[in-house]
């Protein structure tokens, strides 16, 4: 009989940690000792947190109380992205999360629309999906389960909130289910000699903390994975050349969104989060074009309030590790790889990481088999994602500055070429296995990057040119109309989950 696995430490708090701890400790119930290790000396990089609808999978199997849980993170919620200045100077368009209008026959319902830009008679794309209309309305409220076909209830939503408030709230979960946390600096890791595989790790207090697995959740160093291990790294920065960041929260303002906005400046981007108690802001950019205090310029002058603290400068490298389970270590979060949070797939990363590890946990011997497909799955879900942020970044008409002709200009995996060119053609766009982004986000972002198919699917023409404007029109009103007796995101929020009301 195998040898079952006994002992987990979990190196590294912060997002990635209490997660990782959450989850574990909730699902196996006891049948592990769980143990986290963590040092209030070394900060994390949690500045505010935009996420997308599977955060929802995971605090339902957290059993989270939404209420409870928007409250004490100050959260508010998302309808999608908005996009500004990515095409050119002056566009914007925003992803939306969920269905775009409805199907007719065979096709997809840009096929439809399509047909009608060519010809010149469309109105905008955004008017065909709840999320992006109701979105730019400041309009929110959840999917009702009652509403049978009405967009009403295809409404998806995600959540926008203090990520060292959701730290701290699952830290508070994980050790009611068990977990232990020792406060601790590591200074060491042992491997053993003959396999190379994690013995234990050596604190400051001169403390050895042996385990079964270990799961290094340290951030961009990688304490196990990396310094320890020497697993190696994947560059991506010739295709995603930013790689540095300027994070600061500013005061709340009146604008109070259902969706994240992205706006693309001369050498990066800039995030807007809007939280309940503030607004968390960040300006990503190339430090080969553009140096740190102009960027910084450009962020400060470019807040909706008053900044509430001193910036916070993140270094990172874009890519991910060779091997993000290594033996008996598994890297989670930073550890594991960065992609920018271009569309907000930092926590999914984590969240999917540890589902992928329960579906395939180990026992005592580590069966290589489960490390090989773990690995696999996750260079497929980390390469899709990559391609997905590429996009945003090649498909574009700016050539206002060095850094956007470099990105219009530079090659792209072929994986992300192959789907530019066949959406070129006919619009048509394929989700490859369980790639994380869906088919609407792929249109949506196409589109709204200025990739205008040649043409479109020759079935459209099976319907004459008055029953697609009659379809296309009918969607419109009833999405016009839906959004009408929707309350405003500020409304929703300060009646649902008011983070100054008594939880």
């Amino acid at each position: 009989m195998p040898a079952r696995l006994k002992t987990i430490l979990i190196v590294g708090g912060g997002s990635a940690g209490w997660m990782a701890a959450a989850l574990l400790s909730n699902l196996f119930q006891g049948l592990y000792r769980i143990k986290l290790v963590e040092s209030e000396d070394i900060g994390t990089i949690g500045v505010g947190e935009a996420t997308i609808p599977a955060i929802k999978k995971f605090n339902e199997l957290l059993g989270l109380d939404e209420v409870q849980f928007m409250r004490l993170t100050q959260g508010t919620f998302k309808l999608g992205i908005q996009f500004n200045n990515w095409d050119k100077i002056g566009s914007s368009y925003v992803h939306g999360f969920g269905v775009i209008g409805q199907d007719l026959g065979w096709l997809r319902c840009h096929q439809y629309w399509l047909k009608m830009k060519l010809q010149g008679e469309a109105s905008d794309f955004a008017n065909f999906s709840i999320n992006t209309a109701a979105a730019l309305e400041n309009k929110f409220m959840p999917a009702r389960t009652d509403a049978g076909d009405s967009p009403i209830g295809h409404i998806a939503h995600a959540y926008q909130f203090d990520a060292g408030l959701y730290a701290r709230f699952l830290r508070t979960y994980a050790e009611e289910r068990g977990v232990v946390r020792q406060e601790g600096k590591i200074v060491d890791v042992n491997l053993r000699p003959d396999d190379g595989y994690v013995d234990s790790v050596v604190l400051e207090s001169g403390e050895t903390l042996a385990a079964d697995l270990f799961i290094d959740c340290s951030g961009f160093r990688g304490l196990i994975i990396e310094q320890a291990m020497k697993t190696g790294f994947e560059d991506w920065t010739h295709w995603l050349p930013c790689d540095r960041a300027i994070a600061v929260p500013c005061e709340r303002s009146d604008n109070f969104t259902p969706y994240t906005k992205a706006t693309a400046h001369g050498a990066g981007w800039q995030w807007r989060i809007p939280l309940q108690h503030r607004t968390g802001n960040g300006h990503v950019y190339a430090s080969s074009y553009m140096d740190e205090a102009e960027a910084e310029r450009i962020l400060l002058e470019n807040l909706d309030g008053k900044p509430l603290a001193e910036p916070n400068r993140i270094r990172f490298t874009t890519g991910k590790r060779k091997q993000i389970w290594n033996r008996n270590c598994l890297a989670v979060g930073l550890a594991a790889g960065f992609l920018e949070p271009l569309e907000s797939t930092s926590l999914f990363l984590i969240q999917s990481s540890l589902i992928r590890l329960i579906r395939l946990f180990p026992d005592g011997d580590f069966d290589q088999a489960n490390i090989d497909e773990f690995n696999r799955q996750t260079d497929f879900e980390y390469e899709r994602v990559r391609d997905f942020i590429i996009l945003h970044y090649k498909a574009t008409d700016r050539d206002d500055t060095p850094f956007w002709r470099y990105c219009r200009d530079m090659d792209v995996p072929a994986t992300l070429a192959r789907k530019i060119d066949l959406f070129r053609a006919n619009g048509r766009i394929f989700r490859e296995d369980e790639e994380l982004f869906s088919e609407e986000s792929w249109i949506q972002v196409m589109l709204g990057q200025g990739v205008i198919p040649q043409g479109y699917d020759p079935l459209v023409d099976i319907k004459s040119e008055a029953q697609v404007a009659q379809f296309l029109g009918n969607v419109e009103n009833v999405i016009k109309k839906c959004v009408a007796v929707m309350p405003t995101h500020e409304d929703f929020v300060a009646k649902y989950c008011d983070a100054k009301a008594p939880v």
